[in-house]
């Protein structure tokens, strides 16, 4: 399959570098000029479970310079990136080019509906952890899986042969038409976790050095799924408050990306999280304290690090 990867940052750049091990036709889009540059001249270096390889058989491209129509655009860039990516490669995607989105956060088929239909678009979650530790390299840590679905809930053989594809590059795929459930969930989860760490700068594990860390991360937990269930989708709540209090217990040392973007001084995912919630919230006239002030909170970080106020 020709296979496009519109930001490949750790998570594109894993995604396309498990799939061109499968012989798949894959272009990684950036605009990130030092990873470009770098898999041109060495492949892609590619490290999961302790097996570390260079990749040569991608073909990377800065998004504005691609002329290949893809039959899979995957879209990987951050929520406030999405609309002027897309905008670079519009002229490549055609009637039966499918997107795929597993990005963090809500709003994101939104955004893809401005380029194409509704029948065109996949969205889907993923939990498998990435890291690029230089341009050019990439490493996965760990095990994940992806759920997806079409966006219009119908489905399509298509849908099934684009999880057969991530199944045999070893990405534990499963079609779900329950996807906006584990969607929902990731969002809670993140809401939770990244905005503290980002406000606090501790690491996950650091939520955990008071009574009240956890007790305020479940909080946020707690008001997002309630915003889900207004919404008609129905959440694991059980599941999801248990994810939470794993992950602080054991993710010792982790920086989620919202705090390795204040560190960075980079613009944070923060309106497409917690600020969606709040926005979805407002709708359901429902009141989400703990997360709205988790939201203007993030918004003071990220106007002091990098000059963006929202």
């Amino acid at each position: 399959m020709k296979i496009a990867i519109l930001g490949a940052g750790a998570m594109g750049s894993l995604f396309g570098g498990l799939l061109a091990e499968q012989n798949q036709d894959v272009t990684l889009l950036d605009i990130n000029e030092a990873h470009l540059s770098a898999i041109r001249t060495q492949g892609l270096i590619l490290e999961t479970h302790g097996r570390r390889r260079s990749l040569t058989n991608l073909r990377v491209s800065r998004p504005d310079k691609t002329e290949s129509i893809p039959e899979l655009l995957m879209v990987f860039t951050k929520s406030f990136h999405t609309r002027a990516a897309l905008s670079d490669v519009s002229r490549v995607m055609g009637p039966d080019t499918t997107v795929l989105t597993l990005q963090n956060g809500l709003g994101n088929v939104e955004l893809l509906r401005e380029f194409v239909s509704l029948e065109q678009i996949v969205v889907g979650m993923t939990t498998w952890p990435a890291d690029m530790s230089r341009p050019g390299a990439v490493s996965s840590h760990g095990a994940g899986k992806i759920r997806l679905m079409s966006a219009d809930g119908i489905a399509r053989p298509g849908v099934e042969a684009i999880a057969a594809l991530l199944n045999a590059a070893g990405l534990q795929c499963s079609v779900d038409p329950n996807v906006w459930s584990a969607i929902w969930e990731k969002v809670a989860f993140n809401a939770a976790l990244n905005s503290l760490c980002a406000v606090t700068g501790c690491s996950v594990d650091g939520i955990a050095a008071v009574p009240g860390g956890l007790i305020l991360a479940r909080a946020i937990v707690g008001e997002v799924l309630a915003v889900a269930q207004a919404k008609g989708i129905d959440t694991d709540r059980a599941s999801c408050m248990e994810n939470v209090t794993q992950a602080i217990a054991k993710h010792v040392g982790h920086q989620p990306s919202m705090l390795q973007d204040v560190l960075a001084g980079r613009r944070t995912e923060i309106e497409g999280i917690n600020g969606a919630v709040v926005r979805a919230a407002r709708e359901e006239n429902l009141q989400v304290t703990h997360t709205e002030t988790l939201l203007e909170l993030v918004r003071l970080v990220q106007a002091r690090v990098s000059g963006f106020a929202g």
